[in-house]
């Protein structure tokens, strides 16, 4: 894999921070886009900026076409069928379509199973659907790694459990769940996996088919992709079960002075309104972008500079890390006697952008036993060289103000 060459693709690595050489270690957070996403947006604006499914004219049927690209490509880039594959605003509106799209089936005596260390999108939609159907909201435990195991999922797993919604990878700690081993148990219990995929899916190859889960969300901004373009993927029997959320055109049959309402099919009845049809194209560029790369080389390439990572940050006396051992580019860490945002504007001050604070999972830090951490986070575009410069400004962070200063 060729790096340099990559690091060319991406405009924003050109840009300068505080005058130095950016440096771009929140990935967890929103990834760069390559300059290939960014031209198949703008060709949808220039060339053929039409609705889709309602135009009976050219452009607009090309906009059809391209539209319906994206799914397939998306589908493929999963091992989905098409049919399986709606597109959301993001990973967030994903997992509140499937929780609150299937609060008709559940009831008080149903269980949701979740744990501490899911980001809030998977936690906050659950405690909504269990405010309004009585069902329960339950939790996981973690082994001493964070993971979540089979062996811990047999002890909270019951007959009551209807919902299993987990992260695939975490996105403090970087844990790999596996989610196959954890789909095998749910459906032992006849329950059904959901899998956050917002952290995951711009890492590593996904096989859905596979991996056997149930529902799988993932964002594509994570995706070196657009914002406001996610995607829910299910099996699509279980898609047919759900409700959709959100009502209005395109995705209803028929309607009548009655109140009588015919939906679509899945997928169309969870595409209500005029679609982010831009953002689809331009994630389906951002897919084909990573296939050229190839999941796997990127998957090992993050994995080293991982490691790398925090090799170079245990020799330093005044750096605690919280996930040593996981193998994705995520790094929690605090810098001893330094406020985590603190320590976040000292690094801004030098050119380098990390996360700071409770990372949208506040639970996950009463685990830890700390209120927040410091979140670098590596990907494919970054370098060595950029993670040793890293490292001497962790080192100015045990003068945090003579730091600030100088």
């Amino acid at each position: 894999m060729d790096v340099n060459s990559i690091r060319k693709d991406f405009p924003m690595l050109n840009k300068k921070a505080n005058g130095r050489e950016l440096v771009y270690f929140d990935n967890a957070a929103t990834t760069f886009k390559p300059t290939q996403v960014i031209e198949a947006e703008m060709e949808y604006y220039t060339s053929y900026c039409a609705n889709t499914h309602r135009g009976d004219y050219d452009i607009a049927y090309i906009a059809d076409s391209k539209y319906d690209e994206a799914r397939n490509i998306v589908a493929k880039f999963i091992n989905a069928k098409s049919k399986e594959v709606a597109f959301t605003s993001g990973d967030s509106m994903s997992l509140n379509q499937i929780a609150f799209g299937m609060a008709h089936l559940l009831s008080e005596d149903d269980e949701v199973l979740i744990s501490v260390v899911e980001h809030a999108s998977n936690v906050l939609p659950w405690y909504r659907v269990s405010e309004i159907t009585g069902c329960k909201v339950n939790f996981i435990p973690l082994d001493e790694e964070g993971n979540i195991t089979e062996e811990n999922l047999r002890k909270v797993i019951s007959n009551k459990t209807k919902v299993v919604s987990i992260a695939h990878v975490t996105n403090v700690l970087g844990n790999v769940n596996d989610v196959k081993t954890l789909a095998k148990v749910c459906h032992e219990f006849d329950a059904w996996l959901v899998v956050d995929g917002a952290q995951s899916v711009p890492h590593m190859k996904i096989d859905v088919k596979d991996l056997d889960i149930d529902f799988l969300t993932f964002s594509g901004h994570k995706c070196y992709g657009p914002t406001g373009i996610g995607v829910l993927y299910g099996k699509y029997h279980l898609l047919e079960q759900l409700d959709p959320y959100q009502l209005g055109g395109g995705m209803n049959a028929s309607f009548d002075t009655g109140c009588n309402v015919k939906y679509l099919n899945a997928p169309t009845k969870f595409e209500a309104g005029t679609q982010n049809v831009a953002g689809a194209i331009g994630l389906a560029r951002a897919l084909r972008y990573l296939d050229e790369i190839g999941m796997d080389n990127i998957y090992s390439y993050e994995y080293d500079l991982k490691k790398y990572l925090v090799a170079k940050l245990k020799e330093l006396d005044t750096v605690t890390i919280y996930n040593e051992n996981t193998p994705t580019g995520i790094v929690a860490f605090n810098i001893k006697d330094v406020f985590a945002q603190d320590a976040a504007s000292l690094f801004n001050k030098y050119g380098i952008c990390v996360r700071s604070g409770e990372h949208c999972a506040k639970l996950i830090h009463n685990h830890l036993g700390v209120d927040q951490t410091i979140r670098a986070s590596v990907c494919f575009y970054n370098t060595k060289e950029e993670i040793d410069y890293f490292i001497e400004i962790c080192k100015k962070g045990g003068d945090f103000l003579d730091a600030f200063f100088d």
